[in-house]
């Protein structure tokens, strides 16, 4: 109750200081900084969807927008009352996600633990490759052999079958299967330790490692991982399933999946993007996909994102990119449809716009009109037959981490602050989300 009626203070505090300072002007200068922000998604739309003048001045206006409403506060006086207003806003927040945290009883850790006995015949695949060269420069190959693991190095001048190598190493008596690469490639070995239903452990040794860092680890010292082989405790995680394919992140298609399929797009992410999306998101061959979860549809999408548990908002400056947990049993689903001005410039309101959908669902149909489907499968880009089924597997791995490892995924979500309110004046109950959209859908 305490934590809530913080939090509710924090708020109004962050609504009064623009008023105390500029009184009911204020609005119209909140006005303008909504605005700006929709001159800056504008700029931001020409300058991915088109090319030439059209691009600059994209680059420009989203450039010009936001430095133009900072001078505007800073002649009126008004930029110490919005970096008021904002640093106020940042422990209403923290206060709001503590008292619903509280309130529902939630659990710090990623799932129930489990000791976990050491492995007799471990067995881990590398990718020397991965993250520029880490399996070198950290000495995972001998830290594992140390660790009395079966080490297996991939040709980085061979296209090897990952999944191939891990279904020999379980019929050869392995009892734990690790990866120490990408997450595309520990998909792969994911799959057969859930088929087998042996332990799997990641050691994050690519370049983004987004399931290890959801896993707790630590991303700076991926040998810390291969504690996990003597001292470990072991977690149930879902898997996602695109059609028969496993993916432990997500699975794009639409317009993101057809830049990954891009040979250029490994060396050079940006160059390739600019020179691409023109055509992906204005041009005559645009991708068009339909979306089914189901009572909820969503057609003319130029972008779809299946996560393998629902991803928290991308705004949420304290976590970016991070699931709450792994074991939820649902699979988050973000569905994108920029194909003008007008919707580039609202969906600078997220979750609210009539550009961005967000909901969680056990399974989601995804539609095209075309027999096939490029995807990305956590980065690797596939072909798949449409339409294409994709589900939640609960508890499908078993994961094996370290006992003491320096950070678990964060609970709470986007705070609802009607709850709030309620816990504010001692009504304990908080309601539980339902599985579903996490917002009145909007068109399209």
């Amino acid at each position: 109750m305490w934590w809530a009626r913080l939090a509710l203070l924090a708020l109004a505090a962050s609504v009064l200081a623009p008023l105390v300072a500029a009184g009911f002007e204020s609005l119209l200068w909140a006005a303008a900084g909504v605005a700006a922000l929709g001159l800056t998604g504008v700029g931001v739309w020409w300058t991915l969807a088109h090319t030439g003048p059209v691009r600059a001045a994209g680059l420009a206006l989203a450039v010009a927008a936001p430095v133009v409403l900072l001078v505007l506060y800073t002649a009126q006086g008004l930029l110490w009352p919005a970096a008021l207003c904002l640093a106020l806003w940042a422990p209403a927040l923290a206060a709001g996600r503590t008292a619903l945290a509280l309130a529902a009883g939630d659990d710090p850790a990623p799932g129930r633990q489990e000791a976990a006995p050491p492995p007799r015949r471990p067995w881990i695949v590398m990718n020397p490759r991965s993250g520029g060269g880490k399996a070198e420069r950290f000495g995972l190959v001998e830290k594992a052999r140390a660790a009395g693991a079966t080490v297996v190095l991939l040709d980085p001048e061979e296209r090897q079958d990952v999944a191939a190598l891990a279904r020999r190493a379980v019929a050869d008596g392995a009892d734990l299967l690790a990866v120490a690469g990408g997450d595309g490639t520990q998909a792969l070995v994911a799959e057969v330790a859930a088929e087998h239903d042996l332990p799997f452990v990641v050691v994050p040794a690519g370049t983004r490692n987004h399931f290890a860092l959801d896993l707790g680890l630590d991303r700076d010292d991926p040998a810390a991982a291969l504690d996990a082989l003597h001292d470990g405790v072991e977690l149930r995680v879902d898997l996602g399933y695109a059609a028969d394919r496993v993916f432990v992140n997500n699975a794009s298609f639409g317009t993101y999946a057809a830049v990954v399929r891009d040979p250029a797009y490994r060396d050079d992410k940006v160059r390739t993007l600019l020179r691409t999306l023109p055509e992906l998101l204005t041009g005559a061959h645009v991708p068009r996909l339909g979306m089914r979860a189901g009572q909820e549809r969503a057609d003319g999408l130029q972008a779809l994102l299946i996560s393998n548990n629902p991803y928290r908002r991308a705004v949420d400056a304290a976590r970016p990119g991070r699931r709450e947990r792994l074991d939820s049993g649902l699979l988050g689903v973000l569905c994108l449809r920029v194909d003008n001005t007008v919707r580039a410039a609202g969906a600078v309101r997220g979750p609210r716009s009539s550009a961005l959908r967000r909901l969680t669902a056990k399974e989601v149909v995804v539609e095209a009109g075309t027999p096939a489907v490029p995807a990305g499968l956590d980065g690797e880009p596939v072909v798949l037959m449409a339409p294409v089924v994709c589900r939640s597997a609960p508890g499908a791995l078993r994961v094996r981490v370290p006992r003491h490892r320096p950070g678990v995924p964060a609970r709470g979500s986007a705070v609802d602050w009607r709850e709030v309110a309620r816990l504010a004046m001692g009504r304990r109950e908080v309601a539980r989300p339902a599985v579903g959209p996490h917002r009145r859908p909007g068109p399209g």
